[in-house]
């Protein structure tokens, strides 16, 4: 029994076993319920097949956009998030993080994954109280720009 169809269909069997005549109350329940039941099998069938074929139809759009999107912008950059570049005053590694993270409500610190030193905070205040000891600066004097989509050191 591997489908809903086979199952009815079993059942059907089963209820033709029971010798139970269709003109009895109990004959007319049975064989409406089965029918039913076959009714709506053969509807859900039709909807797999419908929604299987919506399926491939709507991923050959998306693939097509994809490619005129190619064609018309040039190589699409799946990545077109802006990243900012800051230098870590300690190491001098370059720490990347989501230009996001500069206009977020919540303070946010960024630090250095080679020695833990904190290279960014979002909160201006902090900044303003940390910033001439720790090297670190915000707004126009953030120590970075944006160029080309991606905020470096200045």
């Amino acid at each position: 029994m591997k489908n809903t169809k086979e199952k009815i269909a079993y059942l059907q069997g089963l209820s033709r076993g029971l010798d139970v005549e269709e003109s009895s109350k109990e004959g007319k329940v049975l064989s409406g319920i089965i029918t039913i039941l076959d009714d709506l099998a053969e509807q859900i069938e039709d909807i797999e097949i419908a929604q299987d074929d919506l399926e491939d139809y709507v991923e050959s759009i998306d693939e097509d956009l994809f490619d005129l999107e190619g064609d018309l912008l040039g190589e699409v950059d799946l990545i077109d998030e802006d990243i900012v570049e800051v230098v870590c005053p300690n190491c001098e590694e370059t720490v990347c993080f989501e230009a996001d993270i500069i206009d977020d409500e919540d303070l946010i610190e960024v630090t250095c994954p080679n020695c833990d030193e904190v290279v960014f905070i979002n909160d201006q205040d902090l900044i303003e109280g940390l910033g001439a000891d720790r090297g670190l600066s915000l707004g126009d004097d953030r120590g970075i720009s944006l160029v080309g989509g991606v905020e470096e050191d200045i």
